[in-house]
């Protein structure tokens, strides 16, 4: 009969036969003496093999007297081939023993390890590495680590302090990313501790609360997924050194380490999951909620209803001590889409920035074709209105823009969003131009002619005539004038601005006082408003031919 490995026969004494007692050698030091091994390990014929000198199924040891003399370096090791040990014993260990014990003849064959680690204990592994001893030293580490709770948590939250700047904010915000830290390490560690498994795992509360916070403020969820990577390498460092100070076996701390790296890895991705699903519900329902309290809020100030400066600061988010020019932006019915609104709140925010304003401008809807605009100029009191045209022609997708002139204080909010509807009012009316200043030379005075277009459409006839027609040529007379009476009367000046003849000036001049029925110095002031109202106004008071 051959051995397992093919290389010697057992004799028939050999079914019965047995290994020598190993039991001094388990547990004890690498430095016992020469003899002692050799009495317990065996010859070759105690161990049932015909070829005393293959002995495949113990291990051959020889004395090296050098290397003893040599601060008693360990034995040398001669084993067969095929007697393979595990990698990682082999990387760990000093000197290996390996001996067959059990029924030679039933050839059941059980090896036992004794290794000797760096630090010169010993340990004892039937086979592979104990589960139940990992499990036992994994829960001893971390009922040490959470006898570290707060040390742990508190060396956390100043990490994540100092790393990731949006999370840092008044003082019940960082004892609420405390309080989550701590739910979630102490999580952690009861599941290693007490072998707890996934399914019934519970989020912490407090992790939960310290998302919704975060998302009404704001906080870009991208710093809440950071700030629970930043925490599972600040755990795991901690964890690495308990081990290191705990488990002296390299072998049970390989393997306790492996333990927590993938239970906290499993934990975080878990939870991580939760938190951002956390985080988006809770800033879509916070983004909704807010939307109606500031649009509430604002309509309060622009009412005169709110007497404190600072609660009406902190409901809308914006300052109000200080120049803002209000600004309505709207576009077409059949031009309404579902994103129109974000669409108008963007082209807001853009406008905001060609004109130089100090921040974000607060913006609220007002329906679905149109939001309102503040735009924050700090202490300046002037702005180019030229420049809005300048930026809505740009464009062609632009909106229609109205905007009032820049006004100071509370009383300014109320003022310059008056102005800034009072022009959108006009602009309606008569169809305007897509930019229209409350600021601009006539603006006021035409906002006040559109209170009462029945009225104003009636005076203006009776005081032009048919220089009121809505056609070309009366419209052409209409512009000429107009800037005739701009500039004080004066033909040439007229001519410069309207880049014509002086003449031609004249003769058109000549024709509007024929279409009016009489000359234009006679009620010079009305010929005037009437003109500045068919600018602004447009069809809305012309006269349709016969």
């Amino acid at each position: 009969m051959r051995c397992r490995y093919g290389c010697c026969r057992h004799s028939p004494r050999s079914v019965s036969g047995s290994v020598g007692d190993i039991s001094p050698i388990v547990g004890s030091s690498l430095s016992m003496p020469r003899s002692l091994v050799r009495k317990t390990v065996g010859t070759g014929t105690d161990s049932g093999h015909s070829h005393p000198k293959r002995r495949c199924s113990t291990v051959l040891f020889r004395a090296d007297k050098a290397a003893k003399r040599r601060q008693r370096r360990p034995f040398l090791v001669r084993r067969h081939k095929r007697a393979g040990l595990p990698r990682a014993v082999r990387r760990w260990t000093a000197v290996v023993f390996a001996v067959t014990v059990g029924a030679i003849g039933s050839h059941s064959r059980k090896v036992r390890l004794i290794v000797r680690t760096p630090s010169h204990t010993v340990l004892e592994r039937p086979g592979s590495l104990a589960e139940q001893d990992v499990d036992r030293y994994v829960a001893l580490v971390a009922s040490l680590l959470n006898e570290q709770l707060a040390d742990i948590t508190a060396t956390m939250r100043d990490v994540l302090y100092t790393q990731i700047g949006e999370l840092r904010g008044d003082e019940s915000l960082l004892n609420l990313l405390g309080a989550s830290i701590e739910g979630n390490v102490e999580t952690i560690l009861h599941i290693l501790q007490y072998d707890i498994a996934d399914e019934h795992v519970e989020p912490p509360s407090a992790a939960f609360e310290y998302a919704r916070r975060l998302a009404q403020r704001g906080v870009p969820v991208n710093a809440l997924v950071r700030a629970y990577r930043l925490g599972q390498d600040h755990l795991l460092k901690r964890s690495f050194e308990a081990i290191q100070a705990t488990i002296a076996e390299p072998a049970i701390a390989f393997c306790a380490s492996q333990r927590f790296v993938s239970t906290t890895f499993n934990y975080v991705d878990w939870i991580s999951q939760h938190i951002v699903s956390v985080y988006e519900s809770e800033r879509e329902r916070w983004l909704e909620n807010r939307s109606a309290v500031r649009a509430a809020r604002i309509k309060e100030l622009i009412g005169g209803k709110t007497a404190d400066t600072d609660r009406a600061e902190e409901n809308i988010g914006y300052s109000l001590r200080q120049r803002h020019v209000g600004v309505v932006l709207w576009i077409d019915e059949e031009s309404v889409s579902d994103s129109g609104l974000s669409t108008l709140e963007r082209w807001a925010t853009t406008l905001g920035e060609c004109l130089g304003s100090r921040g974000k401008p607060l913006v609220v809807a007002c329906d679905r074709t149109s939001v309102w605009a503040w735009l924050p100029f700090g202490h300046r009191d002037t702005f180019d209105p030229a420049a809005v045209r300048v930026f809505a022609e740009a464009d062609a997708a632009a909106p229609r823009i109205a905007f009032g002139e820049p006004v100071a204080g509370v009383d300014g909010f109320r003022e310059t969003h008056r102005q800034a509807l009072r022009a959108q009012a006009l602009a309606l009316a008569g169809g305007a131009d897509p930019v229209i200043g409350f600021g601009e030379p006539g603006v006021a005075a035409a906002c006040l002619l559109s209170a009462n277009l029945p009225s104003t459409r009636a005076w203006v006839q009776r005081v032009l005539g048919r220089l009121a027609l809505a056609d070309d040529q009366h419209g052409r007379l209409r512009d000429t004038v107009r800037v005739f009476l701009a500039e004080g009367g004066s033909y040439t000046a007229a001519a410069e601005r309207l880049t014509m003849h002086k003449n031609s000036v004249k003769y058109r001049v000549a024709r509007a006082e024929e279409e009016r029925g009489r000359p234009i110095s006679d009620d010079r002031l009305d010929v005037e408003l009437a003109l500045l109202a068919c600018r602004w106004l447009g069809d809305a008071i012309y006269t349709e031919p016969r």
